[in-house]
């Protein structure tokens, strides 16, 4: 296998999420050459980016691309912009450090279950990645709907510039249209 793809889902997610599973179905039926990673990501911050960062950085794979949905799109190109390479964002939080304060204290995982405590650590890990530009913009793809209740698409429009976007009237935060975008993001990674 010469590339890998990481999938990152979003917060209070996990690797089994619908999206996760329609792009692992895609990849397995059409790119067996390819090495995709879907990892659960740890729900604290500061053990979830030490995490990631070790399971990339053990990859043997010279091209890795990297793809995420809310805040794994704001993974995702965190670490596009480390590893100088692709990324595809869908619904992707921008800049979340703020918007995750709400969340301090106790919560718990709704797909898993998993109970744990958010702190001002946690916030502190996040913003301690926050971009304040994409380096390259023509190395990532934004897929968003308008319709999304939790994050403001024309922030992400905006933080996303000079980007390849591909922008859904209506729809919501889980980007229900995606099954229908898998043409595109494999043609945007040539895979």
């Amino acid at each position: 296998m010469s590339k890998s793809i990481f999938y990152f889902h979003g917060f209070m997610s996990s690797a089994e999420s619908s999206k996760a599973q329609v792009f692992k179905n895609f990849i397995e039926q059409n790119y067996q050459n390819i090495n995709l990673v879907i990892p659960n990501i740890y729900d604290k911050f500061t053990e979830a980016i030490p995490q990631l960062d070790e399971m990339i950085s053990k990859d043997k794979n010279k091209t890795k691309y990297f793809m995420g949905s809310s805040l794994g799109g704001f993974f995702a190109s965190h670490y596009a912009s480390l590893y100088k390479t692709k990324a595809v964002v869908i619904n992707p939080a921008i800049n979340p450090s703020e918007g995750l304060k709400s969340y301090l204290g106790f919560n718990e995982n709704y797909a898993n279950g998993n109970k744990f405590e958010l702190t001002s650590d946690d916030i502190a890990a996040i913003k301690s990645i926050e971009l304040d530009k994409i380096i390259d913009p023509r190395e990532t793809l934004l897929l968003c709907e308008s319709g999304d209740e939790v994050l403001n698409y024309i922030n992400a429009i905006e933080f996303y510039k000079g980007s390849f976007v591909n922008i859904n009237f209506g729809g919501d935060h889980s980007y229900s249209c995606f099954s229908e975008k898998l043409g595109i993001i494999s043609e945007f990674l040539g895979l």
